[in-house]
């Protein structure tokens, strides 16, 4: 991967090929796609892409970057877990869920590149990784405090509930037609059955 941009003027050439790529990528699919078709929305010269990037793959690894953050730090109200932790865990699911949404047409490419080139499929499992590891911790903090069922594996937890959310919002928000509160109502309440949430 080549290093970003340390100039403001490179650094929005590198953020308008991406965004163009992004655009390609959900319109034409990853196989297809080709860097003119990059170039042409972008606005720029092929050289200049390579100025930035080394090629399609490392331009799609950046897009699915940016939707990783958007997922991760989708901007959710902020709410007192320690108040209540169904309520923070129903935020979570509403904020994430949304940002999966957003996002879909992205997560449905990465799941077909992904079956057909390991470097993806290794990005697609260290992605589900952080957002495991990051929501065991949530749990083992319940745990802790006596709130959550204390003989769950945190991590094993995790792994079941947010792989539950996440194919949830690809069959119910991006390849169904549910009403996004009916998902984050029932996700939420599996969440809470899940580990016996007690009230804080």
């Amino acid at each position: 991967m080549k290093e970003r941009p340390s100039t403001a003027r490179g650094a929005r050439t590198r953020a308008a090929l991406v965004a163009a790529a992004r655009t390609v990528f959900e319109r034409d699919g990853f196989i297809a796609s080709r860097l003119t078709d990059i170039t042409a929305e972008a606005g720029c010269a092929t050289g200049t892409f390579y100025v930035y990037f080394a090629g399609k793959d490392e331009i799609f690894t950046a897009v699915l970057e940016e939707a990783q953050n958007d997922m991760l730090h989708p901007g959710m109200p902020h709410v007192p877990e320690r108040d209540d932790p169904a309520l923070a865990i129903e935020a979570a699911n509403r904020a994430y869920l949304t940002a999966y949404r957003r996002n879909g047409k992205l997560m449905i490419l990465l799941q077909q590149v992904a079956m057909i080139d390991p470097k993806f499929q290794e990005l697609r499992t260290k992605r589900g990784n952080i957002f495991a590891e990051r929501n065991a911790r949530h749990i083992a903090d319940l745990q802790a405090r006596g709130l959550a069922d204390p003989t769950l594996d945190a991590l094993m937890a995790s792994r079941a509930l947010s792989g539950m959310v996440s194919r949830m919002a690809l069959d119910c928000l991006v390849l169904g037609d549910y009403e996004l509160e009916d998902v984050v109502s029932i996700t939420t309440k599996l969440w809470v059955n899940g580990l016996k949430l007690a009230a804080g």
